[in-house]
């Protein structure tokens, strides 16, 4: 890879990631109904509404799900390893094997989100509990619903509490069935 194949890789896989970013927090807010007037919701949903619009008028949404921002993201990670793999050296393979890559590149995307969510709710919790800054708040809507039914299976214990650790276990079970056996080159895919 030459420096321009440098600099087109560290442009793409900065600015890719940072709109895959972008379009799945957008869509795993929508799921989590999160507070959409909270400023860091706002500004998401500024970056991202060209696009989904774009993909809504022939992609529905279905009881609470956007699919229009899923179908952007995955099309956006799809340009962006074909592009990744160009600026790598290597010619592109077939479209099904770029969107399947794709897909197990949102995904191990939405599984890394939820990890450094989870991170930042725990520190958070110790740091600041009752702080009501919108980028906490937003996290803890985010955290909430996947660490819901695990408070509901554990028996308290006492004001600790246990949930993100089963959390923590079941992302990395998920990683390890559908993330890890596809052996994808990590520099090729964002997200991974």
């Amino acid at each position: 890879m030459g420096s321009l194949g440098s600099v087109g890789y560290l442009v793409v896989s900065t600015l890719g990631g940072l709109f895959v970013l972008a379009v799945l927090l957008r869509f795993m807010l929508q799921v989590a109904r999160a507070d959409f007037y909270n400023p860091f919701t706002q500004a998401i949903v500024k970056v991202t509404d060209p696009g989904v619009r774009l993909f809504r008028r022939f992609i529905p949404g279905y009881r609470g799900m956007d699919f229009a921002s899923l179908a952007l993201a995955l099309l956006a990670q799809c340009i962006a390893t074909a592009l990744l793999i160009i600026f790598s050296g290597f010619s592109i393979p077939s479209v099904g094997l770029v969107l399947s890559w794709s897909s197990v590149g949102l995904l191990s995307f939405i599984l890394n989100i939820y990890f450094w969510a989870m991170i930042v709710s725990i520190v958070s919790s110790f740091i600041a509990p009752f702080s009501t800054h919108p980028g906490l708040v937003l996290v803890r809507q985010l955290t909430e619903p996947i660490m819901e039914p695990f408070r509901r299976l554990l028996p308290s214990m006492g004001g600790l509490d246990l949930s993100p650790i089963f959390v923590f276990l079941s992302l990395q079970i998920i990683r390890a069935i559908l993330i890890d056996p596809v052996g994808i080159n990590p520099r090729v895919v964002l997200g991974i």
